[in-house]
């Protein structure tokens, strides 16, 4: 499943190699391992002409919809998951070792393939469309994605690649990559992060096989849709899938923070899985949230070719894991090249306890921002975004500090505190001004504001 607009979230892990007649719609052969290899950083992107983007070895016409910035293309192929002993390597390999281990096929193989090399330039049918995600839904609008142009984006998470890896006829399989959206900046919040899909698919032999008398049991009716099923599924069924989905989950993150987590499961909604559930886990005493999961939507699954099984699929963020688990107070941590953050979390074995031990703490530079807003196609996440490009992993956090409606002209006004601090070293006051008059001057001339400085 994947995060849906309230995301963050991710899954990955495990099986045997596909047999060479299997075709994997949108799925380049050497992205099928878990050995799958990455793509160079240095060949991902190039900035964008006049016309085109050159991403990944291809090009793409750009069009009224295009809004993927160079600050963005430049993150395009870094796969942080694929990098040894990188913190997100760690929980990718974490995860994937317990998937390996705890659930066998019945040849005694893994029964999860992992996929972590998948190219991250989908269609909109495969991020959107295949996941059965309506034509007015708010997560498909351009302020909240990365668009190369009307028919081609940068996943907004793995649940892109669910239909196609059903399709090629994987019934358990794990996804893992990096996820592109745009969206707020502070501490946990980044254009660019990681995520983890889990899939599992039952056919009514394996649901039922181990359950008393179950040889009548059924996956299918014609029935009606509740808030406890959909339509097409038996109740006993949809029972034994939320059961096994839950159980899987609240081994996983007992496996990965340890014995006597406490865990508790939310209702919620997503339009691919139904019922669906966020994981919420009491860590160090605060309650917070960690994937989202469910019964996955049996139009998709039909439509995948796997009309008669029934499946539950979820997704987590492996920054928030990363976080939780190692104490790493700022997203931005995860691209730094600094050696005395990488070096922390090299040890002899992916399940070495580790604590970060934070870097000097440099201080924060504030500067305040004020204008009126153009028109009502002013979008706050175009701001954060041009911020960002502008500013880069210099900005710490940007808060609407506050929003003034004028009592005659009725024009809007917005402040904004960004705060700059650098995570190496100290800022100085003048670098910080050079940044912010760029901001402002790119604000009134990109976004039509009007500035009040």
């Amino acid at each position: 499943m994947a995060m849906l607009w309230k995301f963050m979230r991710v899954a990955k892990y495990s099986k045997t190699a596909l047999s060479p007649k299997v075709k994997v719609r949108g799925i380049p052969p050497h992205s099928r391992h878990s050995s799958s290899k990455s793509v160079p950083s240095d060949f991902a992107a190039s900035a964008p002409c006049s016309n085109t983007v050159e991403l990944l070895g291809k090009s793409y016409p750009q069009d009224d919809y295009s809004n993927v910035t160079e600050k963005i293309l430049s993150k395009v192929g870094k796969n942080l998951h694929n990098r040894k002993h990188h913190p997100l390597w760690l929980i990718k390999e974490q995860v994937k070792e317990h998937f390996y281990k705890h659930y066998l096929g019945r040849r005694g193989t893994p029964l999860f393939s992992v996929y972590d090399g998948l190219s991250p330039v989908v269609t909109v049918q495969q991020n959107f469309d295949s996941l059965l995600i309506p034509q007015n839904h708010a997560s498909r609008r351009k302020e909240d994605n990365y668009y190369l142009n009307r028919d081609h984006m940068l996943r907004a998470h793995t649940s892109a690649h669910q239909w196609d890896l059903i399709h090629s006829g994987l019934d358990a399989f794990l996804a893992v990559g990096d996820v592109y959206r745009r969206d707020t900046i502070d501490n946990t919040h980044y254009p660019v992060f990681h995520q983890m899909e889990g899939v599992r698919l039952f056919s009514c032999h394996e649901l039922f096989s181990s359950i008393k008398d179950g040889e009548g049991l059924q996956l299918f009716e014609q029935g009606h849709r509740t808030a406890h099923k959909q339509e097409c599924h038996t109740m006993e069924a949809v029972r034994l899938v939320e059961f096994n989905l839950k159980q899987v989950l609240t081994k996983l993150m007992t496996h990965i923070f340890g014995d006597g987590l406490q865990v508790r499961w939310v209702d919620c909604y997503f339009p691919f899985t139904h019922p669906s559930f966020e994981m919420e886990i009491n860590f160090q005493g605060e309650w917070m949230e960690v994937l989202g999961c469910g019964v996955m939507e049996q139009q998709l699954v039909n439509s995948a070719g796997a009309q008669d099984k029934i499946g539950w699929a979820f997704g987590l963020g492996l920054e928030r894991l990363a976080m939780i688990l190692y104490d790493i107070p700022d997203i931005r941590l995860f691209w730094s090249e600094d050696e005395r953050f990488l070096k922390q979390f090299i040890g002899p074995h992916i399940w070495q306890k580790i604590k970060f031990q934070p870097l000097s703490r440099y201080p924060p530079l504030i500067n305040d921002i004020s204008f009126w807003l153009p028109s009502e196609t002013y979008s706050q996440n175009d701001f954060y975004d041009l911020v960002r490009n502008i500013g880069g992993d210099l900005i710490e956090k940007v808060v609407l500090l506050d929003e003034f409606a004028h009592p005659k002209t009725k024009k809007v006004s917005h402040c904004y505190r960004i705060v700059y601090r650098h995570p190496e070293r100290t800022l100085t006051q003048d670098e910080v001004h050079h940044i912010h008059r760029a901001i402002e001057e790119s604000a009134v001339r990109e976004l039509g504001v009007e500035g009040r400085f």
